[in-house]
């Protein structure tokens, strides 16, 4: 079956553990003193860590008997007896400032329901919604956001948002916030919102039932805070005074909000979550047509208030955003985030184990991707899985994760069975301690399953360190693989550690993954290193300027291998400047030098027919880079960038530009292209890859929307083109139209064509 997930994605997904040939050199006895490690260890354990968040602004949650009706007009007598939370603070363009628009937000509560009023003060009516979509980004748009701590961890939170058209957005937020990763919209849950406009703000008034959270019985405190995007006045603005060198939505900063009874345990309702598949599909290379026609669905059954039971039968993910095509010039696979509904939740918890992007035990987008017999990435059929997740009490989280893949005896794929186990402890005020174990196991030892690929297994450990107030995050763990066959060097290891002030922020990190090490369902970008990472980063915040921070960063990088006596394979030293204007346009500018020890033999270009470049030689290459970007409040904006310099024993010129349009509410469209002029010495090769991707989307109303993406890589002699129509005819429930169409372009001619309907369909039991 082809569908806008498998048709495009999966491409790049599974190389991580074949593109290197890193673990082919002779055995060597790991060297265990590595002074940076240990180093890094033992700061992250030495730093004494207080128990209580510093700050200490509290709203009250009122009871309620009367029944609210959400019309954006707060008129109900409830909202006009209970204390509001304001005095929200300037995040930009300054952080010791109060809002000059100030928001006021109110809540109440009964059984049920948990309900919040939000008036939010602005200098004029001309907003910016570029899009009535569900889930919009929350940048260079007016908004609100709140973010729910219900456990009162620093790590977790329940996010919910809205803007002046009554669009609604839902996240789950983990890992402290302190990155965009620990920012999950893909996560929906049930709940209502009315926004109405009046003369110098706007009301959103929002009724969310108590079941969409996690808590514990009879709690009567959660940690709260709101932050807000008012393009009008040129403001970010956070409830909880937020510094501008951390994150906008970090749970570090946030206050109480203190119920005036006891929670009750909520009955959480049991959802069967159905759906109907089909689609015709045309494969031009063999000039056959076919048709498919599959049932399954997804159900979630709650255990008490705070852990959730997911199951799956036959999922299909057709529906599923296709992904961005990446130019690629380096060595390694490229990263490319999980957008499958059902991995989603707790996600945090499963995958965000050892180091993101280099060593990783969990990566979901392994499962249901695999190799046929000419090493094309293509789709495994999923059979089933369940999911358990959630907390046991407000320090232990727990998740437990297995999946059964399907047999594919033409392609030698044999059928899976993908179990992980999870368990994070906190300790101190926002630290954790994690267990992790990672298990793929073939469930039926067909005649063309290898011994060696009977099983992979990974254990570990993690320590996340994390401050009260954030000036000090790290981490350390210590990983080990299972697999038959496999050498001595099987651990991987690492740690880093931070810290950061409003002008400062020092950052040291150091990785070793052994030649052995083997995650088949994780992340290894390359085996057998030791790497160490020093960064310093400098902000300065001029006052009477049009320009709001500078930023000078100096990284460095060096990666050496155990297994060739620990020569020196990597280097990198960058120098980066970039200016903040107080307009939100930005520049940045950086000098980057490289020093590369090739392992095996390389074509920078990544034609099929080029002479690559000669394992075993090195190369010094240095170049500079230039961006700008103009404001995105802008009805036009765009971002622009260029690279200019060496690369490897040649030269490279790069252009990058992203174009943006809105029309709004109704209408965005974005060009993002690329070309980069590669020119190597003879006999390599001297090409020019482009990369054109024009995306345009229409939301007719709040509840129909249509995109269409359109791509060209010439990297890949790939044109494609996905085209997505969707009806949330009801809350959560949908119906999908999807055409996929994929050419090739040397010479140019149609690969394969699909298009296929899909039917989800909520029911609360």
């Amino acid at each position: 079956m082809i569908n806008s997930f498998g048709s495009r994605s999966i491409k790049h997904l599974i190389q991580a553990n074949k593109t290197d040939s890193f673990r082919c050199y002779k055995p060597f006895y790991l060297r265990t003193n590595f002074a940076v490690i240990k180093g890094i260890s033992l700061l992250c354990l030495v730093l004494l860590m207080q128990t209580s968040f510093a700050q200490q602004k509290e709203v009250h949650v009122k009871w309620v008997e009367e029944e609210i009706i959400l019309d954006g007009a707060l008129n109900e007598t409830a909202w006009q007896s209970t204390d509001a939370a304001t005095d929200f603070w300037q995040y930009f363009p300054t952080d010791t400032l109060l809002s000059t628009a100030q928001t006021e937000i109110k809540m109440l509560f009964d059984k049920k329901y948990l309900y919040v009023g939000i008036k939010v003060y602005s200098q004029g009516d001309d907003y910016v919604v570029p899009s009535l979509k569900r889930d919009f980004s929350a940048r260079a748009n007016d908004n609100i956001s709140m973010m729910f701590d219900t456990y009162r961890d620093g790590n977790n939170a329940f996010m919910f948002g809205t803007n002046p058209e009554g669009v609604q957005r839902e996240a789950l937020i983990s890992g402290g916030g302190a990155e965009r990763k620990d920012f999950r919209s893909t996560w929906d849950v049930k709940w209502q919102n009315v926004s109405k406009k009046y003369k110098g703000y706007y009301i959103a008034e929002i009724k969310i039932p108590l079941a969409s959270f996690k808590f514990r019985d009879q709690e009567t405190r959660w940690r709260f805070t709101a932050y807000r995007f008012d393009t009008q006045s040129n403001e970010w603005s956070t409830w909880g005074n937020t510094p501008q060198n951390q994150s906008l939505m970090s749970l570090a900063f946030m206050g109480n909000m203190i119920f005036e009874r006891p929670l009750d345990k909520v009955k959480t309702q049991f959802a069967l979550i159905p759906y109907v598949s089909g689609n015709v599909s045309r494969d031009f290379d063999v000039g056959e047509t076919s048709t498919d026609f599959s049932i399954g669905g997804d159900a979630k059954i709650p255990i008490g208030n705070s852990l959730n039971l997911d199951l799956t039968v036959n999922p299909d993910f057709s529906q599923v955003e296709v992904d961005e095509l990446v130019v690629n010039l380096t060595r390694f696979e490229v990263f490319l985030p999980e957008k499958r509904q059902f991995f989603i939740d707790n996600a945090d918890l499963f995958s965000d184990f050892g180091s993101l992007g280099a060593a990783n035990p969990f990566f979901s987008r392994r499962i249901g991707i695999a190799e046929d017999l000419e090493e094309n990435t293509i789709e495994n059929s999923i059979i089933a899985g369940a999911r358990l997740s959630g907390k046991i009490n407000n320090n232990l989280r727990i998740g437990v994760l297995n999946i059964q893949t399907a047999e594919d005896a033409a392609n030698e794929i044999p059928t899976n069975n993908n179990t992980v186990i999870a368990v994070q402890q906190k300790v101190f005020s926002r630290s954790n301690i994690g267990f992790v174990f990672v298990n793929r196991q073939v469930t039926s030892m067909s005649d063309f399953v290898e011994e060696a690929e009977e099983y992979n297994r990974v254990i570990g450990l993690d320590f996340n360190l994390r401050s009260e107030d954030n000036k000090w995050s790290g981490k350390y763990y210590l990983h080990k693989s299972f697999a038959p066959e496999a050498g001595d060097k099987d651990m991987s290891s690492g740690g880093f550690v931070e810290y950061n002030t409003r002008d400062w922020k020092f950052n040291l990190s150091s990785i070793y993954v052994g030649d052995d090490f083997q995650a088949d369902l994780g992340y290894i970008r390359r085996n057998d290193i030791v790497t160490v990472d020093p960064t310093a980063t400098r902000i300065f915040y001029p006052t009477g300027s049009k320009i709001n921070t500078h930023v000078i960063e100096v990284r460095a990088s060096s990666t050496w291998s155990p297994e060739l006596d620990f020569k020196y394979t990597d280097g990198m030293v960058d120098l980066e400047y970039q200016i903040q204007f107080r307009n939100q346009t930005g520049i940045e500018m950086a000098l980057n030098h490289r020093y590369t020890y090739l392992l095996e033999d390389f074509d920078p270009t990544g034609s099929d027919e080029g002479e690559p470049l000669p394992a075993f030689s090195e190369y010094t290459y240095s170049k500079f880079d230039f961006t700008y970007e103009s404001d995105r409040r802008k009805a036009f904006s765009y971002t622009a960038r260029t690279d200019l310099g060496q690369f490897f024993n040649g030269y490279r010129y790069s252009l990058t530009s992203d174009f943006r349009l809105r029309i709004q509410p109704y209408f965005t469209a974005s060009f993002r292209s690329s070309v980069n002029y590669i020119d190597l010495p003879d006999p390599y090769p001297t090409e020019t890859i482009w990369f054109v991707g024009p995306k345009f989307e229409f939301t007719f109303t709040k509840n129909l929307f249509w995109s269409t993406f359109i791509q060209f890589n010439s990297q890949d002699e790939d044109f494609s083109i996905n085209s997505r129509l969707q009806w949330r005819f009801r809350p959560l429930s949908d119906l999908y139209v999807v055409y996929n169409d994929n050419y090739k372009t040397t010479p140019f001619a149609p690969g394969t064509r699909a298009l296929i309907v899909k039917f989800t369909y909520w029911i609360n039991i």
